[in-house]
């Protein structure tokens, strides 16, 4: 989350990854894939600042967790038999 300041100087909180576009006219205004619309005191370069900071600290946390051993990551198999190549046969469709 991004804190930003209200015109009326109260902060709040908002997800960067829902921001669809932010623009200046002057004053700056952050629309949301919702349509929710807020306008800020914060510049856009200040906003665009907050969030690669964000998405900076995110990485940076997310390196910083301990190496799982024993347990990779995979894609799971669908279910179904497997034929004698290794793939599985496609599942009838559902109704």
């Amino acid at each position: 989350m991004i804190v930003v300041t209200r015109l009326n100087g109260t902060r709040f909180a908002v997800n960067p990854d829902l921001i669809e576009r932010i623009h200046e006219s002057p004053d700056t205004h952050l629309v949301t894939l919702d349509g929710a619309a807020y306008v800020v005191l914060e510049s856009l370069a200040e906003v665009v600042e907050l969030i690669a900071d964000y998405r900076a600290y995110v990485l940076s946390k997310a390196r910083d967790f301990p190496a799982v051993t024993g347990y990779p990551l995979s894609l799971v198999p669908p279910a179904g038999p497997v034929d004698d190549a290794g793939s599985s046969a496609p599942e009838p469709p559902r109704k």
